[in-house]
């Protein structure tokens, strides 16, 4: 039982990386009208993204105290074991969510038409090189692409 709680935790915390591209909208997006304004892609660079979201040391530290808790044989003991499994537990689960969530994005300096400077990171793909056209939409999140008036 405790096995299966362990191996678990990886498969919960693989569902945690969001998605960063510029194609993808939430539901809650569809339908809003978003600003939108022309520029400049003038710097790009290869950037890590990293994302938490707790799920995975919370859920390691209940698997870890779940595990911990059948240790020993009094009521004591399985205090103790309780408390040092959620310890490791939620160290171990934060450290594999950390490891799962990891993923390459881009960061991009635009100059807006009117001469002011932004930066947006956004998933890889589609990647912009210095001097393309684009556009820039507000929203949440903000995303560039292509400006196809070019």
């Amino acid at each position: 039982m405790i096995r299966i709680y362990l191996l678990c935790l990886p498969l919960l915390v693989a569902g945690c990386a969001q998605d960063v591209s510029p194609n993808s909208y939430s539901v809650g997006s569809v339908g809003e009208v978003n600003r939108t304004i022309a520029g400049t892609v003038i710097s790009v660079r290869e950037v890590d993204i990293r994302g938490t979201t707790s799920l995975g040391g919370t859920t390691g530290a209940l698997a870890g105290a779940t595990a911990g808790s059948a240790l020993g044989g009094g009521t004591r003991s399985n205090i103790v074991g309780a408390l040092g499994g959620a310890v490791v537990g939620g160290l171990a689960g934060a450290a594999i969510e950390a490891s799962a969530t990891k993923q390459k994005g881009m960061e991009y300096v635009i100059q807006t038409t009117n001469g002011n400077l932004m930066t947006i990171v956004q998933g890889n793909s589609p990647i912009f090189v210095m001097g393309n056209n684009v556009l820039v939409l507000y929203g949440s999140p903000s995303r560039i692409i292509p400006d196809p008036r070019q």
